[in-house]
Parts: C-alpha cells; sequence; structure tokens
C-alpha cells in the first residue's frame, strides 16, 4: 500500500454569488500510511451538500470555513485498506466527512462503521445519513410532530425533503410539498407517497397554491428553501403551528441581503414558533433514527433518488447541480468500486 497517490479536489478561489467549475481544482497529493491509532480509507461515495457553500465563504460559522489550496471536506462512505487501529479493521466500511478526495487517513474515532445489512452503503449519505437524519430531527425534535397533522416541505424531492415527506406520511399525516419540475411531483405523489405536490416555477402565485392546497392550514413546516416558500407558509400556518428551518438555499448565493417575507406579522398573531437547527445538535438521537428507519425500509415504505455523477474530478460539477436543480433525490459522487479490499 505505499506510493499511493490520492486524487482531490481544493477550493482555487472563493465563490462570489453561484460558484463556478473555476472556484475548483483537481490535485495530487501522496496518501499518507497510517501511523498509530489510524487508519487508511479508500473512499468509495461522497456527497455534496448545500450547506458546503457557506464553508466557502471567509466568514464564521457553525463550521470552520474552507481554505484556499486546500482539500475540501464533506461527507464520504469508503473501506479500511490499512489500519493501524484495535479498532477499525481492514474490510470494514466506513462514514466520515474527509470527502473530496480518493483516500484519507485519520484517527479511527474519526470513523464511524456502517451497516450494510440495513441498505446500500451509499443511502448512509443519504436516507440513512445526514441529509436522513436531519429530516427526522426537524420533525420530531424540532417541530414536535404528532400523528395526523398538516405538514408542507419545500425542496420536496430533495434528500432531506423526500425523507420528511415520507417520515411524516408515515405518522398518518396530511403532507403536501413543492418541486421545481412535473417529474419531481409525479414521482413525490406517485412513488413517496404524499397528498399533492406542488410545481412553484408553473403554479402561479404560490401563497395561492398553499393555501388551495391546504383549506385547514398548515401545522407543521418544514423549511429548505425560504424567500417565496416562506412567506406562503406563514399566510397558510394554523395557530401554534410550528417551522423547523433547515435551509434556505435561494439565499445562499445571494451577494446582497434580500428583503424578508412582508407578513411576518402573523407570526405574532398566530402564535408560531419558528426554530432554526443544526443536525450535529441532535446526534445523540441516532439509535432512535435508525430505529424508524430500519423498518420503513425493510417494509418498502421509504423510497429515494439519486443522482450520481462518476470521478472525483467531477465533484464541483456535482455540486453545482444543486444550485440549478439538476439532482433529482440525493446527489452524490462515485469515486471508487464498491469494494476496494
Amino acid at each position: 500500500m505505499k506510493n499511493l497517490i490520492s486524487k482531490e479536489i481544493r477550493l482555487k478561489a472563493r465563490p462570489v454569488g453561484t460558484p463556478k467549475e473555476s472556484d475548483f481544482e483537481l490535485a495530487s497529493a501522496d496518501a499518507r500510511q497510517p501511523g498509530d491509532g489510524e487508519v487508511l480509507v479508500r473512499n468509495i461515495w461522497m456527497s455534496v451538500d448545500p450547506y458546503m457553500r457557506g464553508r466557502m465563504m471567509d466568514r464564521e460559522s457553525y463550521v470552520p470555513p474552507f481554505q484556499i489550496g486546500k482539500a475540501l471536506e464533506g461527507g464520504a462512505i469508503g473501506q479500511v485498506v490499512a489500519s493501524n487501529s484495535d479498532k477499525l479493521k481492514v474490510g470494514t466500511f466506513v462514514n466520515h466527512m474527509l470527502g473530496w478526495r480518493e483516500y484519507a487517513t485519520a484517527p479511527a474515532a474519526g470513523f464511524s462503521p456502517v451497516d450494510p445489512s440495513l441498505g446500500p452503503i451509499e443511502a448512509f449519505l443519504g436516507t440513512l445519513g445526514m441529509p436522513g437524519m436531519t429530516a427526522w430531527a426537524g420533525l420530531f425534535k424540532v417541530a414536535d410532530l404528532k400523528d395526523g397533522e398538516t405538514v408542507f416541505v419545500s425542496a420536496a424531492s430533495g434528500a432531506v425533503g423526500s425523507v420528511v415527506c415520507q417520515l411524516a406520511k408515515a405518522h398518518g399525516c396530511y403532507v403536501v410539498g413543492s418541486a421545481g419540475s412535473d417529474d419531481k411531483c409525479k414521482w413525490l405523489e406517485e412513488v413517496a407517497g404524499i397528498d399533492k405536490a406542488i410545481n412553484y416555477k408553473t403554479c402561479g402565485d404560490l401563497t395561492v397554491a398553499v393555501a388551495k392546497a391546504f383549506p385547514k392550514g398548515i401545522d407543521v413546516y418544514f423549511e429548505n428553501v425560504g424567500g417565496a416558500h416562506l412567506e406562503a407558509a406563514i399566510n397558510s400556518m394554523r395557530p401554534n403551528g410550528r417551522l423547523a428551518m433547515c435551509g434556505m438555499i435561494e439565499q445562499y448565493n445571494d451577494t446582497e441581503p434580500r428583503p424578508g417575507p412582508t407578513n411576518l406579522i402573523q407570526i405574532v398573531g398566530k402564535s408560531l414558533r419558528l426554530q432554526g437547527f443544526i443536525v450535529s445538535n441532535y446526534f445523540q438521537h441516532l439509535p432512535e433514527f435508525f430505529a424508524e428507519m430500519g423498518p420503513l425500509i425493510k417494509g418498502g415504505k421509504m423510497k429515494w433518488e439519486e443522482t450520481v455523477e462518476d470521478g472525483i474530478e467531477n465533484a464541483p460539477k456535482a455540486f453545482l447541480k444543486l444550485f440549478s436543480g439538476g439532482n433529482f433525490g440525493k446527489m452524490l459522487v462515485k469515486i471508487g468500486p464498491d469494494k476496494v479490499v
């Protein structure tokens, strides 16, 4: 395993507005052999996620910014190919945060074994991974979902939104989701099984479309988009409604602040609760998450879609698709073969 060369994607320039492929560069580095207590992992799958856009800006946040000239980081699934740790054996499949590269060497504590019997290993980057956990935590720990409530989900066909929709349906809820194409809306209704899907690009006035879909109002809104979606949701919220604020991808590439919703005064009159959250604050609940997701997957009641780019060199292209609507479901990059040892 000596003299291994690992291709990686580095941040070449901090994006201004929407990122461009020229903001990234493909480079090579030696794959370091593991020291005491360390493992060497060959990555098989890696994830690109909207939150990574914030790390490309030089500002304080809940995670440090990426550095110019350094490899980016993010979720990845790989297999241990060399080990100097009694905690992880060669051949173990692991989940970790050293994606955007072909090989990763680090202390074994930074890698979590995954159980292939629960689902395909790449699902641990989507439905069984951070997006799925985000959906579960947002619904049950932030929004305090009750069986049979009414639920609106923006970006409903995405990696997070699609899990939100199906979890809510599994709890007997009336669920409406928004998406940006007829194909995505069809999948939400016919495969994910939600009650109604709204194509926000063709529905006309979104506030009117949402109100029509919720004649009795919304109990829980799961926010992934912001802007017009948030305003439409607030207009239709029921008294004491809860809004789980997961993300606002509509604004991630803004270079200037934009005006907020014009109807925020309704938050007071309706006694609404809006709560932003970071999924890492809920990782102590992972056993509960797996306990719910396992039976749903095995029973065929949890569906998902994936969009895949092949090769580490195409990771920037995969990332850019997140902002153009070019992905359907979870956006992944296939780095290497499914089994490497």
